[in-house]
């Protein structure tokens, strides 16, 4: 069956969603376990063994309207799975209790213990979180990602559709309430998917290759230096992610169409690094600011062995972002000094090999390089039928004395359109089209650049709820592999995304 053919389940799939939704949303709490496991209350009706003149009673409307975790206030009587289960609702991430609260959690001790399917019930974890076992200043979220789909591309035979996931848990501590020391842990199966090669534009934002394993992919420490610096430091950072703004604000599907055209300054790999940030103060946040970044990462910053380390010239990045505009528009300039020299001279730079693309068949070089990404975007006021607007230009120019026919420059672009609330309020449609990095320059000039490496994206994201979205999109390209016998080899993808957020 071909690709076009087996998707067409998937609004199948998305019909059969939507009831399923709309349930949860219009349970009644009459059944206890459908409620304690959906973990909303929607309103208080048709109760039985807790009643108003019960002190519990009054306990419990005192708590819904305390801590604003139930859409109205008790209006009757109610059972008591029913009140152990507004308590696990309201107080299940609570560190702290009132004696009012505690009193609440030793009556209705046994009923928690059944919700939450262990013994020592919800008033033995806040006891936890009050002995320090798990800090107060660390929030925990995260985001888990299910992409059905599949790529047909000439050449090739891994084109069928499949079922992979990525899921990332994100935590953040404050020490001072200023500062943030982030770590990301994350983990997927995209390792054999159509999903899994950068090498010819069907990399997915959501593709992670971990084998199924937790893997700690980020750690970093950022701090205020006085009142307009901010700094960074970490062993295991992204160069965009030190930067006083990001430079796009157009959410891709395809990897590369991120950061406005995931390549020349801001292609990266992730390394030991450092990095600092300069944003001017303004009396109105909304006015336009001038703000200057800084910052260098290797990525074989963790080795002592084969001429890597920090600050040596393997595999290493110093990155700078000039940038001036507001929340809604911005111009911006990245220039990186890419330092690509390894300690035999012959491993290629992982920034400009032919992950982006290179002129049909023909190798970038293997030589220090400087690129330039130019980026502006632009939000209307109001949403309607005028979208927001990302552009990125980018070219990348390498020092390589190799022989001729290697590549001694490349080229890319790309424009992203957005609509927010498109059709129903909450919804997004997102266009995506451009060119990946391409051979703008060869040594010699002895035959002619790619130029028709060319990319495209359309995808629709329906909010079914605030922590759930479905996202259905199709993308395509020409020419996006000079790994083809014949140079050149076009793509046609589409998936079904759905992203759940906690």
């Amino acid at each position: 069956m071909k690709l076009f053919q087996q998707l067409l389940v998937a609004p199948a799939a998305l019909g059969l969603m939507a009831p399923v939704a709309a349930t949860a949303a219009e349970l009644n709490i009459n059944d206890v376990s459908g409620y304690s496991n959906s973990g909303q209350v929607q309103s208080f009706s048709q109760f039985s063994d807790v009643y108003p003149t019960d002190w519990a009673y009054q306990a419990l409307t005192n708590l819904a309207e305390r801590h604003g975790c139930v859409a109205s206030a008790p209006n009757g009587s109610m059972t008591r799975y029913e009140a152990a289960a507004l308590l696990n609702k309201c107080l299940g991430n609570v560190a702290q209790v009132n004696e009012e609260e505690r009193r609440l959690l030793n009556e209705f001790g046994p009923e928690l213990a059944v919700i939450k399917g262990r013994l020592d019930g919800l008033e033995a974890r806040v006891g936890e979180f009050e002995a320090g076992m798990f800090s107060t200043t660390t929030k925990l979220s995260g985001k888990t990602e299910f992409v059905m789909g599949g790529v047909d591309r000439d050449n090739a035979t891994d084109t069928a559709t499949t079922l992979n996931y990525s899921t990332r848990f994100d935590l953040k501590t404050s020490f001072t309430g200023e500062d943030l020391l982030y770590t990301r842990i994350k983990a997927g199966n995209f390792d054999n998917s159509s999903f899994a090669s950068k090498n010819y534009g069907a990399y997915l934002g959501a593709t992670h290759s971990s084998a199924d394993a937790l893997e700690v992919d980020k750690i970093w420490y950022t701090f205020p230096v006085g009142e307009n610096f901010t700094a960074w430091v970490g062993p295991a950072i992204e160069s965009d992610h030190m930067l006083a703004s990001k430079p796009s604000i157009y959410k891709s599907i395809l990897k590369d169409f991120g950061k406005g055209g995931a390549a020349g300054a801001y292609g990266v790999s992730t390394g030991g690094g450092f990095g600092v940030a300069w944003t001017q103060s303004v009396d109105d946040s909304s006015a336009p600011r001038f703000a200057i970044s800084s910052n260098y990462v290797s990525s074989g910053a963790s080795s002592a062995s084969d001429g890597s380390g920090m600050l040596t010239d393997n595999q290493s990045k110093w990155l700078n972002k000039i940038e001036y505009g507001s929340k809604r528009w911005q111009v911006s300039l990245g220039i990186a000094n890419d330092m690509c020299n390894s300690a035999d001279g012959t491993e290629s730079c992982k920034g400009w090999t032919s992950y982006y693309g290179t002129e049909k068949g023909k190798a970038a070089g293997t030589g220090n390089a400087t690129s330039y990404s130019a980026r502006a975007y632009w939000k209307p006021v109001d949403t309607g039928v005028v979208p927001s607007i990302q552009i990125g230009y980018d070219i990348r120019q390498i020092d390589d004395d190799g022989a001729s026919g290697s590549v001694e420059e490349q080229t890319g672009w790309m424009v992203g359109l957005t609509w927010k609330d498109a059709f129903i309020d909450g919804n997004k449609l997102g266009i995506g089209y451009g060119q990946r990095m391409y051979a703008s320059e060869i040594v010699g000039g002895t035959t002619d650049p790619a130029e028709d490496n060319n990319l495209w994206e359309v995808y629709y994201s329906h909010q079914m709820s605030d922590s759930i979205s479905v996202t259905p999109a199709i993308f395509g390209g020409t020419d996006t592999y000079n790994g083809a016998s014949d140079g050149s080899d076009d793509i046609f993808g589409a998936i079904v995304r759905t992203t759940f957020k906690f």
